[in-house]
């Protein structure tokens, strides 16, 4: 490295245009940094045209160093062999299941985590969420938060009645419906690791829920230890009885037939894509509703739209799309679902863990692990 050859690096998908700070200080003959505010299509989605991927191998051609942010641009092995000068990712978060990880390593690319402890270095702003999350007394984790606030906006009219106020796009009025209240109903989780249990938690001790799990290759014993982990006992901990297990394993069809709040918790792979289809919707209650605040493409999506369209379900509430961010002539976009005789529907753009100090600490983080890169130390959190 040498001050005629700066190192270049681009942050990625920046939306926020958070990152350039935590990158300031660094020696400008060191390296020279360009950041995008914006998300080109994904290489291998189904949508993608061959544009697209003419435009994304340009983007990112030139670059020595990516700083990504999260999963938003997937990096599958096509890809990263036509990126001859890349030798590193900087990735934040700690899950990459896009990232095509053993090509990764047969190019010679480095790939580093940030999981979100902060600088190891006392540099950072003494913001570290994540460290000061205690699973046993509640944990706080950004993505369970935002869960609830989708599950109990859409069981209590929040969007909806704020639209009849304000006369958005409706007739100004009143009371839009009546809520629906959580207490006694049985909430139902979809995969059923940390992020799962939590949310778990939340619904048995704040609301008085029911609880019931379902994945792949759940058992009870884990679904035990899961509420060991979070503070809970094995049993009694619901309101149907002392010897009723607080986190009951059952059927992914009685999951689906029983729960009045389904929540997805489950991890994308290859084999759990579109893990929830016609036949799981088909078996919900009229009255129930679904919230996915993990990844779009575990739903099948046409199926969806086609439940929601014909008021099978009360409502449905997502975080999480199969193309992020939402094409303009997406029908999440374009579809009134709000009308008489269908489900309602409330969406957010994939907030569950865009919250101020988790995204300062992973670009702290990232920041660290490049300082680090131009000075020829070790690299932090490597995943490759």
């Amino acid at each position: 490295m040498t001050a005629s050859a700066p190192v270049k690096l681009a942050i990625l998908d920046d939306y926020h245009n958070i990152a350039a700070n935590h990158f300031s200080q660094l020696d400008p003959s060191k390296v020279t940094i360009t950041t995008f505010h914006n998300t080109l299509p994904a290489y291998t989605h189904p949508s993608t045209t061959d544009a697209d991927r003419d435009a994304l191998v340009k983007r990112l051609k030139p670059f020595d160093v990516l700083s990504t942010m999260r999963e938003r641009t997937p990096f599958p092995g096509e890809l990263l062999r036509q990126l001859p000068n890349l030798k590193v990712i900087l990735a934040t978060g700690t899950q990459f299941e896009t990232f095509d990880l053993k090509p990764a390593k047969e190019l010679g690319i480095t790939v580093c985590a940030a999981p979100g402890k902060g600088r190891t270095d006392g540099k950072g702003s003494g913001i570290s969420p994540r460290s000061r999350i205690d699973i046993k007394k509640g944990g706080g984790h950004p993505t369970t938060q935002h869960a609830w606030a989708l599950i109990l906006g859409l069981a209590r009219n929040v969007a909806a009645d704020d639209a009849v106020i304000k006369g958005k796009g409706v007739t100004p009025g009143w009371q839009s419906e009546l809520a629906i209240g959580m207490q006694g109903k049985t909430l139902g989780l979809v995969g059923f690791g940390r992020l799962g249990a939590l949310t778990a938690r939340v619904g048995l001790l704040a609301l008085g829920m029911r609880i019931i799990c379902w994945s792949e290759n759940l058992t009870q014993e884990k679904a035990d230890k899961q509420a060991e982990d979070v503070g809970l006992p094995m049993y009694g901990g619901g309101i149907v009885g002392k010897d009723e297990k607080t986190f009951k394993v059952v059927s992914k069809e009685e999951l689906f037939k029983s729960s009045d709040v389904v929540s997805l918790h489950y991890v994308l792979s290859p084999r759990s894509r579109g893990i929830v289809g016609a036949k799981d919707l088909g078996w919900m209650k009229e009255s129930a509703l679904l919230i996915n605040t993990s990844r779009g493409p575990l739903i099948d999506e046409a199926a969806l739209l086609n439940v929601l369209r014909k008021g099978r379900i009360k409502g449905a509430a997502l975080d999480v799309f199969d193309i992020e961010p939402l094409p303009s002539s997406s029908p999440w976009r374009s579809e009134n679902l709000h009308v008489e005789g269908k489900s309602r529907v409330l969406l957010t753009p994939h907030m569950g863990y865009v919250e101020e100090g988790t995204l300062r600490t992973w670009y702290e983080e990232t920041a660290e692990n490049l300082e680090r890169y131009l000075d020829g130390k070790e690299l932090l959190h490597l995943i490759t």
